[in-house]
């Protein structure tokens, strides 16, 4: 089995967050890359196909040479190869294009790609990827078995779960509980030192329109100052409450 995980190279959440030209762009400095964690989740459930089932595991990122040491750090937890396609991720359907070139050139049986990014949140690029390549498709998956050309995938719904059967080629978007957060690996010494010897290799973008542009950006109000009340003018924080609050 051939597996393709798809990796986003996105801030790291304890990062400050800025923007520059008029809030039009990411602000970049001093800001600490990792993997995106949904597909960190995938990444590691490749890595259990791979053991258990002797699958070869091929990660993919749509994106400039910053990207680089985030695929090194995917192919120091275990993966075989890396594919960099050398443009930027401008919106999820160009980079949605890009993966399905991706995956049309190599013949890859099972798709693993994050339900979203946690830069953006659009959680867009995985059901187009599937349409593009003519694959099915499992959103919010948090459980998969592979079994020959047949799979078994669980999905998050509304109030419980899901367990569908479908067949490969697959795609999944997915999320917490793909496997155990105890199951995150990092990568050891051994791993780093291999990664270095692996192929990462950079191919071209094929010709796709970004359908999509960020106007602006703006952070969230900041949190306005606490009063405190003493324990004993219950009347003061009744009429807070009433009068400021407005929450009774």
């Amino acid at each position: 089995m051939k597996i393709l995980v798809c990796i986003s190279h996105v801030p790291d959440t304890t990062s400050k967050i800025n923007f520059s030209d008029n809030n039009t762009k990411f602000d970049t400095n001093g800001v600490q890359f990792v993997i995106n964690p949904n597909d960190e989740f995938g990444l590691t459930r490749a890595m259990w196909f791979k053991e258990k089932q002797g699958a070869s595991v091929t990660v993919v990122n749509v994106g400039g040479a910053e990207t680089e040491p985030t695929l090194r750090k995917a192919l120091a937890i275990g993966a075989d190869e890396a594919i960099r396609v050398n443009t930027p991720a401008t919106d999820g359907f160009s980079v949605a294009k890009q993966l399905a070139n991706v995956i049309s050139n190599g013949g890859y049986d099972l798709i693993i790609a994050g339900r979203e990014s946690i830069d953006y949140n659009g959680g867009m690029v995985p059901g187009m990827v599937a349409a593009l390549t003519n694959a099915n498709f499992v959103n919010n998956c948090i459980g998969l078995e592979v079994d020959g050309n047949s799979a078994k995938a669980t999905r998050e719904i509304d109030g419980g779960k899901e367990t569908v059967s479908t067949s490969l080629p697959l795609v999944i978007g997915g999320q917490k509980g793909l496997v155990e957060e105890s199951d995150l690996r990092i990568p050891n010494m051994r791993g780093i030192m291999m990664a270095r010897k692996k192929p990462l290799n950079v191919v071209e973008p094929v010709d796709a329109s970004a359908e999509t542009s960020s106007v602006s950006f703006e952070k969230p109000a900041p949190k306005g100052a606490v009063t405190l009340v003493s324990p004993d003018n219950i009347d003061e924080l009744v009429s807070l409450l009433h009068n400021e609050a407005k929450v009774i």
